[in-house]
């Protein structure tokens, strides 16, 4: 159980802020507008994914739509009203919300907003949220759930420090997402370049010989997993998610590429460790003097859609696949261009684990804050 500081004070939400479910005026698409004096439409796809604040909208309403709606103004939180209990945004704009969001506002008097944005995004705000929720038998965030949630106030000098401190893990977060973002359209880039050939590494260049894939890897099917499947196997079974289980064999023990042969075809994976995969997959027998690291590359090239055999639940045929056109430059070429690469990859997955390790500290510094396990002195 915490102990809070004596000089903190315990309030519900409803006690010192308003709390306001949005409304959505029906059918909406007769009130989307492009024009000036349109209202921003907040939606939950225009909330930042790592930052706390929303700035803009990719739609508008008219001013007709917006009297039968709930206005939001800059300062104001709106929460997603949702099965995952969606985390807090504070606004930059002012706007409309339709029923998926809840509105709290008039809180400033006891709290300020980067303060009770970071109340909200813990652990101990987020299990009340599920608490009560089950409690009531509702399903989703609503405002009687949301107005029962007990807390622990600061004072207002206390908690703009709390903020300050947790502010900074947030900056290094944000910077980390943006250098992330930009060097996945670096890579992105160089891999559309390298592998067709518009950008050729020193010291390389003759043509490149024209082909297809058959001619670099052959296509094999996956098998049903049920003879092997066992909770005591050591080899991963592989579905178009990932692993789905562990056999007891193995179907492949060398390096390959595999892609969905149905359903979801466009997300080619690499393996150089024994698995056995199912029948919604296929993989590779490379060619000899191929590389397969770069086949994988290739394979991410590659709008596979374009290659489908039916316009409902998209499928590929392995002599499809195994037809599409290529250039194939030599094996040493291939080698050096999936290396480039790769080290673009490791660079942005270390990137990745350092932005994750940064997040669970943050984690751990508002438990220990928004409790007054640790006090902050000016």
């Amino acid at each position: 159980m915490v102990t809070y500081p004596a000089e903190w004070n315990e309030k519900t939400f409803i006690e010192f802020m308003k709390i306001k479910r949005g409304a959505s005026p029906r059918p909406i698409e007769s009130y989307l507008t492009s024009s000036t004096d349109g209202v921003n439409w907040i939606k939950i796809g225009d909330a930042p994914r790592y930052g706390k604040y929303i700035i803009s909208t990719a739609e508008r309403i008219t001013p007709k739509g917006a009297l039968h709606s709930v206005r939001v103004y800059p300062g104001d939180f709106i929460l997603s009203n949702s099965m995952s209990f969606g985390r807090p945004y504070i606004l930059n704009i002012d706007g409309c919300i339709h029923d998926g969001w809840l509105r709290l506002y008039d809180f400033q008097s006891e709290a300020t907003d980067e303060f009770l944005y970071y109340l909200l995004s813990s652990s101990y705000v987020q299990r009340q949220y599920e608490s009560f929720a089950a409690g009531s038998g509702v399903q989703n965030l609503n405002k009687e759930v949301v107005k029962k949630v007990n807390v622990v106030l600061p004072s207002i000098p206390e908690q703009e420090e709390i903020a300050r401190t947790l502010s900074l893990f947030d900056t290094y977060i944000d910077d980390l997402a943006e250098l992330i973002e930009k060097k996945k359209g670096i890579r992105d880039g160089a891999l559309e370049n390298l592998i067709s050939g518009r950008t050729r590494l020193d010291g390389y260049d003759y043509e490149w010989q024209e082909g297809k894939i058959g001619d670099i890897l052959k296509i094999l099917h996956g098998k049903n997993q049920r003879a092997v499947e066992s909770f005591n196997g050591k080899y991963p079974i592989l579905g178009t998610g990932g692993i789905i289980g562990k056999a007891t064999e193995f179907l492949c023990d060398w390096e390959c590429v595999l892609i969905g042969r149905k359903g979801t075809i466009d997300n080619p994976m690499y393996m150089n460790t024994p698995f056995w995969t199912i029948d919604t997959l296929y993989y590779s027998k490379p060619a000899d003097n191929q590389c397969v690291k770069y086949q994988y590359y290739l394979f991410c090239t590659i709008d596979w859609y374009d290659y489908t055999e039916s316009s409902g639940r998209p499928s590929l045929a392995k002599k499809v696949i195994e037809a599409i056109p290529i250039k194939i430059p030599r094996y040493e070429e291939q080698v050096k261009i999936a290396a480039v690469l790769t080290a673009m990859d490791e660079e942005i997955r270390d990137l990745e684990t350092e932005r994750d390790k940064i997040i669970q500290i943050k984690e751990g510094a508002m438990d220990d804050l928004l409790t007054g396990r640790i006090r902050l002195t000016k």
